[in-house]
């Protein structure tokens, strides 16, 4: 199967942090995962630039998309094109039949907020945008449901979970020395952070969404000192949890730790106790999955959420961690206090969370279930078998 991946959320070459984010996350990791499948060739027209570059660099690379996609399409015989974002998929809306007429399909993964996002002239668009595409990946139930809203038959649609590196994150084999690793990483010591703390961690952009000034605000108050919280991130939110910690008098066990590598978050995932992935709701901007607690989960690391929109596809209760309702303080609280009272419970969570993670959400599992479902829409649509599909298949 010829696929043309189309994605706007790569970052620039040899800078991984010049554009982080759940969307990125996912754009990079499936486009990985299909690069290395025996039944495709994958051909790329990816914008590659930094976050705040993006809003720049974004109108000249569409409109090459105009031109390119269609050229791409007839001169390398694609039967896919496969936009990792509503973004990018807009342009469908022009060239979906062109596509079609060269014997191609045209396929798209919402991730939330580029279906929710609430612009009266984008929530117009949306619509066209979805009926125009062939086939559609949301990455949760809940995404689906916006898809439906407005108007995507429901013939097309495929719920497909988002995946996590397999090879990148993973437990780590003496949780005693990554705590020590953490502590160091972060500079701090044993007499700073306890030993016996249970360290909690959240890792996003600093977006309201997230809930980390809520947690910071109402959750942290609650809790012993013993209990210690890390957010990495920056974004909007940064001065408001910032002012919320000096507000709550919670200097001493919430800790800002701004933008981190990528080997620093496995830093974080191995030496900390709980991921917390504290959401509430805002209208318009969705959380569609939360790829970090896929991350944070491979890590041996149980994860407390919100049960909340994409989240809720994520968590499997006491499998991979737990779910709480959204702006619940007590809930969460309770939660926390009962491993906080049992550090064997902890390492018990830690490793069903690593099994149930590495069992339900590789990407290599993620790219078989895209590469089975575009065959079926490929099928249907042009009758035919792509040549490299029969291979894979037979």
């Amino acid at each position: 199967m010829r696929i043309l991946y189309v994605s706007h959320s790569f970052p620039l070459p040899g800078d991984p942090l010049s554009n982080v984010g759940g969307m990125q996350r996912v754009a990079q990791g499936l486009h990985a995962a299909l690069g290395e499948h025996p039944g495709v060739e994958l051909h790329s027209l990816l914008l590659e630039t930094s976050w705040k570059g993006t809003p720049y660099r974004m109108p000249g690379y569409m409109a090459g998309l105009l031109a390119r996609v269609p050229r791409m399409v007839r001169d390398l015989g694609i039967d896919v094109v496969l936009h990792s974002s509503m973004v990018t998929a807009s342009t469908t809306a022009v060239l979906g039949n062109a596509i079609r007429r060269a014997g191609a399909i045209s396929a798209a993964i919402p991730v939330g907020r580029d279906v929710t996002l609430p612009t009266p002239g984008y929530q117009w668009f949306v619509p066209r945008v979805l009926r125009s595409l062939d086939v559609v990946f949301p990455i949760s139930r809940a995404t689906g449901k916006e898809c439906l809203d407005r108007g995507l038959p429901p013939s097309r649609m495929h719920v497909v979970p988002c995946g996590v590196d397999v090879e990148l994150f993973g437990a780590p084999r003496d949780r005693r020395a990554a705590r020590a690793e953490l502590l160091r990483a972060i500079g701090e010591s044993g007499a700073s952070i306890p030993e016996d703390a249970l360290i909690l961690v959240s890792v996003g952009r600093h977006q309201e969404r997230k809930g980390f000034q809520w947690f910071t605000d109402t959750v942290m108050p609650r809790l012993p000192r013993d209990v210690v919280y890390l957010i990495t991130g920056e974004g909007p939110m940064t001065p408001r949890i910032q002012e919320a910690i000096t507000r709550n008098g919670v200097q001493r066990n919430v800790r800002m730790l701004g933008k981190v590598s990528e080997s620093m978050l496995t830093t974080l995932y191995g030496g900390a106790d709980l991921f917390v992935m504290p959401n509430i709701p805002v209208k318009g901007d969705m959380e569609g999955f939360g790829v970090v607690m896929l991350e944070a989960g491979l890590c041996g690391m149980p994860v407390v959420a919100a049960d909340l929109e994409g989240i809720s596809d994520v968590i499997r209760e006491g499998e991979n961690g737990h779910l709480v309702p959204s702006r619940d303080a007590e809930a969460f609280e309770r939660v926390i206090l009962r491993y906080r009272a049992d550090r064997a419970l902890v390492a018990e969570a830690s490793r069903r969370a690593a099994a149930y993670t590495a069992s339900h959400f590789s990407w290599s599992a993620i790219a078989d279930t895209f590469v089975r479902l575009l065959g079926q829409h490929t099928r249907t649509t042009t009758g035919t078998v792509p040549t490299k599909l029969a291979r894979a298949a037979g």
